[in-house]
C-alpha cells in the first residue's frame, strides 16, 4: 500500500517510508491512498481473535512492505508490558461498556500505539543503519508513553515538549522521572497548543529537519492512527458477543486522533452505528459538528489536561475526506484558517459531518458528578476524561443502541479530581507506587521556537 500526503504535494511512498517521514515535506500529513475493505466474511473470521492476532490481520492490511514474521514479532514484543492479558480489555459498567485502555506502563491510551511505534522505529532504524531525533509535544499522556516506549534505545534520543504545570502532577512525574540518556523533557511556558505549533515549525524546518533525522510520535505519526484502529475492531467484537447491537463509540478527545481511529475503522466496514466525540470546555471540535463553527478561542484549564487544545492536528485528515480527497480545497481552508482563526465549510458538508459524528460537551460540574455517580453505584472509579466521554454517551445514545465509552487513562493519574468528586484517593497500582520519590530531570523554557531549537541543537547527539 502506498501512503499519500493529504496537501497532495509528494509523491506516493511505502508504509516504512511514511513511519519515518512522520509529517510530509509538503506539511500536509500522510494517509494510505486508499482505506481497505473488510467484508463480512472476514470480520466473522476475526470474531474471536485474541488482541495480538487481530492487531496483526488488521495492521497487515496497511504495512504491506513489512514481512509478516517481522510484523507479528514487532506486535507480539510491543504488548509484552501490558499488564492484562487482553491488552484492551471491555468492562460493563451502569449500563455502558467501558473499554479500558489503560494497562500498559503509563496507564494510558497513548501506550497501545507508542509501545508499537517505539519497537517500529528501532526495527526501521537498525535496517537503515540510522539514527534519529524523535521531537513531539504534549498534553499530558502521548509524552510518557512516547518515553516509556523508546528509553534507552541506542539509536533515538526523544524531546518532549509540555506545558509547564498545565499537565496533572502525575502525568508530569512520570515523563521528568524518566532519567535516561536518551531522553529529554521540556517545560514550555505557554499552553500544549504553543508546544504543538512549536514542533510543526520544527518538521516544517526541512534543513533542520533532515540535519537532525527528526520523527514524530505525535499522531500526526500514521503508524499511531494504525495502531488505535485496532481496538475498535476488538471492542466491536466483544460487544457485539455479548448481545449489543448498533453499537455507539464516546470517545473524549481534543486533538481528534482517537477518534479519526474510530472513524477509518468505520469507513473499512466494521458497524458503527454512531461515533460520538465528547469534549470537556475546550470543545472548538463540538462546536464543529453542532454548529460548523472551526474558530480558535482560548485555552480552558480543566480537570481533564490531556484535551485542554484549541487545535486539533488530526482533523486534517478527516478533512481530507470530507472535501471529497481535494488537496487543494484543504489547502486554501487552512491557508484561509492560518489567516483568520476560522475555517468555513458548506451546508452539504456540514450535513456529511452530522452524518459520520455526533457531539456534546461535558463541563467540570457534570465531570465530577459522573465520576461521583459511578463511584455511588457500582465502585468502578472514571478518570476525568473517560468521565466525559461517559457522560456525553448518558446524554446522547438513543434507544437502542449500545453504547462503549473509551476509558483512556487509570483514574490514579488525575488523582486529586477523583479525590474532589468521590472524596476518596484511588489506589496507586504498581506502575505508579514511589513516584513521587523519585528524581526529576527537566528544562522549563519559554514557549519560543528559537529557544526549543537551541536546545535540541545543544543535545541531540
Amino acid at each position: 500500500m502506498n501512503y499519500i500526503s493529504t496537501r497532495g504535494q509528494i509523491a506516493p511512498i511505502g508504509f516504512k517510508d511514511a513511519v519515518m517521514m512522520g509529517l510530509a515535506t509538503d506539511g500536509g500529513l500522510l494517509l494510505p491512498d486508499h482505506i481497505p475493505a473488510v467484508d463480512r466474511q472476514t470480520l466473522a473470521a476475526w470474531q474471536e481473535l485474541p488482541y495480538r492476532e487481530l492487531a496483526f490481520r488488521v495492521m497487515s492490511l496497511f504495512a504491506t512492505d513489512i514481512p509478516s514474521d517481522d510484523l507479528k514479532r514487532l506486535i507480539d514484543a510491543s504488548y509484552d508490558s501490558f499488564a492484562n492479558q487482553e491488552i484492551t480489555p471491555v468492562v460493563r459498567e451502569n449500563g455502558v461498556y467501558i473499554l479500558e485502555l489503560f494497562h500498559g506502563p503509563t496507564l494510558a491510551f497513548k501506550d497501545v500505539a507508542l509501545q508499537f511505534l517505539g519497537n517500529l522505529f528501532e526495527y526501521l532504524l537498525k535496517e537503515r543503519g540510522e539514527r534519529m531525533n524523535i521531537v513531539g509535544a504534549t498534553s499530558g499522556d502521548t509524552g510518557s508513553a512516547a518515553i516509556y516506549g523508546v528509553r534507552g534505545k541506542e539509536n533515538i534520543d526523544i524531546f518532549i515538549l509540555h506545558p509547564h504545570l498545565k499537565t496533572s502532577p502525575i502525568q508530569a512525574l512520570q515523563m521528568t522521572t524518566v532519567l535516561d540518556d536518551n531522553v529529554h523533557n521540556i517545560a514550555v511556558k505557554g499552553t500544549f497548543d504553543d508546544c504543538q505549533n512549536i514542533v510543526k515549525a520544527l518538521f516544517n524546518d526541512l534543513p533542520f529537519k533532515e540535519r537532525y533525522a527528526l520523527g514524530a510520535v505525535n499522531s500526526i505519526n500514521w503508524a499511531r492512527i494504525l495502531a488505535q484502529v485496532v481496538y475498535y475492531f476488538y471492542a466491536w467484537f466483544r460487544v457485539s458477543d455479548a448481545g449489543g447491537s448498533d453499537i455507539v463509540f464516546s470517545v473524549p478527545t481534543g486533538n481528534f486522533g482517537d477518534i479519526f481511529a474510530g472513524y477509518v475503522a468505520k469507513r473499512m466496514g466494521l458497524p458503527i452505528r454512531r461515533l460520538l466525540l465528547a469534549t470537556n470546555e475546550n470543545n472548538i471540535l463540538t462546536r464543529f459538528i453542532n454548529e460548523g463553527d472551526y474558530s480558535t478561542g482560548e485555552v480552558v484549564p480543566t480537570l481533564s489536561p490531556s484535551m485542554d487544545i484549541q487545535v486539533a492536528s488530526n482533523f486534517e485528515r478527516y478533512l481530507f475526506y470530507l472535501f471529497n480527497e481535494d488537496p487543494d480545497r484543504l489547502r486554501d481552508a487552512f491557508a484561509r484558517f492560518g489567516a483568520t482563526g476560522r475555517m468555513e465549510f458548506t451546508p452539504a458538508e456540514l450535513s456529511r459531518v452530522r452524518e459520520e459524528f455526533a457531539s456534546r460537551t461535558v463541563d467540570t460540574e457534570e465531570t465530577l458528578e459522573t465520576i461521583a455517580l459511578f463511584r455511588e453505584k457500582s465502585g468502578y472509579l472514571l478518570d476525568p476524561h473517560t468521565a466525559v466521554g461517559v457522560r456525553a454517551a448518558l446524554e446522547c445514545v438513543k434507544d437502542g443502541e449500545t453504547p462503549v465509552c473509551l476509558a483512556t487513562a487509570h483514574p490514579a493519574k488525575f488523582g486529586d479530581a477523583v479525590q474532589k468528586a468521590t472524596g476518596i484517593a484511588p489506589p496507586f497500582p504498581p506502575a505508579l507506587a514511589g513516584i513521587e520519590q523519585l528524581p526529576t530531570r527537566c528544562e522549563i523554557l519559554e514557549a519560543d521556537q528559537a529557544a526549543i531549537k537551541a536546545f535540541i541543537e545543544k543535545n541531540a547527539r
